[in-house]
C-alpha cells in the first residue's frame, strides 16, 4: 500500500526544502559567466550612450544593487504605535502608568502655556 500524504512520517520524496534545482543553478552559473565576460563591453556601451539613455539604463539597474524604499503609511504607523502603547499600559504596574500619565499631562500643560 502506498504512503498517504501527511501520515506523520515526513516528506514523501523529491528535493529537500531549500535545495536549489540543479538545472536552475547551472543556468544561473552559465549566465553569470557570460555577464562577467561581457562586463567591459557592457560598461563601454553604457558609457557611449547619450546622457538621457545612460541615466535611464542606470536607474533601471539600481533596484538590483539597492532595494527600493517602502512607502510609509503614516496613519498605519501611528495606529500601530498606539496599539503598542495600549499593550504596554495593560501590562505595566498601575503606579508606573500613573507616573507616565502625570508626566504627559505636565508636558501637555507646558506646551499649551507656550503656544
Amino acid at each position: 500500500m502506498a504512503r498517504q500524504k501527511n501520515d506523520g512520517k515526513g516528506r514523501m520524496g523529491g528535493r529537500a526544502k531549500g535545495t536549489p534545482n540543479k538545472t536552475t543553478a547551472a543556468v544561473k552559473d552559465w549566465l553569470s559567466e557570460i555577464m562577467d565576460g561581457e562586463r567591459a563591453r557592457f560598461l563601454s556601451a553604457l558609457h557611449n550612450l547619450p546622457d538621457e539613455e545612460f541615466v535611464k539604463h542606470y536607474i533601471a539597474l539600481m533596484p538590483y544593487i539597492k532595494p527600493k524604499m517602502q512607502s510609509v503609511d503614516v496613519r498605519a504607523t501611528i495606529e500601530q504605535e498606539y496599539k503598542e502603547i495600549e499593550r504596554l499600559i495593560d501590562i505595566a504596574p498601575d503606579d508606573v502608568v500613573d507616573k507616565i500619565a502625570a508626566k504627559m499631562m505636565a508636558l501637555k500643560k507646558k506646551e499649551g502655556g507656550n503656544g
